[in-house]
């Protein structure tokens, strides 16, 4: 597996630097991973990193990043979280949208959840990227 995903939400500072942590973490050198936002916040948000700090995952040091279209174009999946059409899209680049609750504003107790359900759609990610299936459209 040799491919560069990218992840983007709005502010770019819980559930796509989240899925970034985890596949850097569980994905090592065989991944290339870019986070980034349609909207990026000043700062990562604090509760998803004392949740990601709980899993032993430090992302405390990224920063919120703008979408750029080169990034879009430098990635073979695209990975969204509730930034809709926000997103450039590029022919024989691989989309999918992720459906998660956003967790800016919520208690730790809420993002646990969010945190996890990211893990396990960042291990199926990781199984598809290894079983070498087609990464374009």
């Amino acid at each position: 597996m040799s491919a560069t995903v990218l992840f983007v939400c709005v502010h770019n500072a819980g559930r796509s630097q989240m899925a970034a942590g985890y596949l850097r973490t569980l994905g090592g050198d065989r991944v290339t991973v870019l986070s980034a936002g349609s909207e990026p916040a000043n700062q990562l948000n604090p509760v998803a990193v004392a949740a990601m700090a709980e899993e032993g995952i430090d992302i405390a040091g990224a920063q919120p990043q703008l979408l750029s279209p080169d990034a879009v174009r430098a990635s073979d999946v695209v990975i969204t979280m509730g930034c809709g059409d926000t997103c450039p899209v590029f022919p024989g680049i691989r989309y999918e949208d992720w459906e998660l609750d956003d967790p800016a504003g919520q208690p730790i107790e809420r993002v646990r959840p969010i945190r996890d359900d990211i893990r396990a759609r960042v291990e199926r990610l990781i199984a598809q990227l290894d079983d070498s299936q087609p990464i374009g459209i």
